[in-house]
């Protein structure tokens, strides 16, 4: 089943100066077939365009459509790793792996967010002050 061929076609396909990118809608055509996986594009993609590096290409938003056999998205290929850094979502960089989100838990936003609303008025800003310094 995972050896049938995939077709890929790019349909609008744009170089955006400004950005620093190429852009264009991505049409996987799998019939037979799951959904091939985000790094099988991602790897034809590298070849169809002569990417130098595969984390520069960013792929997102893709749909099957009903009956299978064709599935719909968006490729974004970037020239730079600057440029990917300086106009890419910070959470599509997260998926590709550039930067770390660091996580916080529920209960600790919770209790940060009660521990300030415990303080009121002008002693405000000293106990903000305060709590940033670590006590006293």
């Amino acid at each position: 089943m995972a050896d049938t061929p995939v077709t890929i076609r790019t349909r609008k396909f744009m170089r955006n100066q400004l950005l620093q990118r190429r852009q264009m809608v991505v049409d996987v055509v799998h019939p037979g077939r799951g959904r091939p996986s985000l790094e099988e594009v991602r790897n034809i993609l590298v070849k169809m365009h002569k990417v130098t590096d595969p984390k520069l290409v960013f792929l997102f938003g893709f749909r099957s459509s009903f009956g299978g056999g064709k599935t719909t998205g968006f490729g974004l290929i970037y020239d730079t790793k600057k440029a990917a850094e300086t106009f890419e979502p910070k959470h599509r960089l997260a998926r590709a792996g550039f930067i770390e989100i660091k996580r916080t838990g529920r209960k600790t936003i919770k209790e940060n967010k009660n521990r300030g609303k415990k303080v009121w008025g002008t002693g405000r800003r000293a106990a903000a002050h305060k709590a940033k310094r670590g006590g006293n």
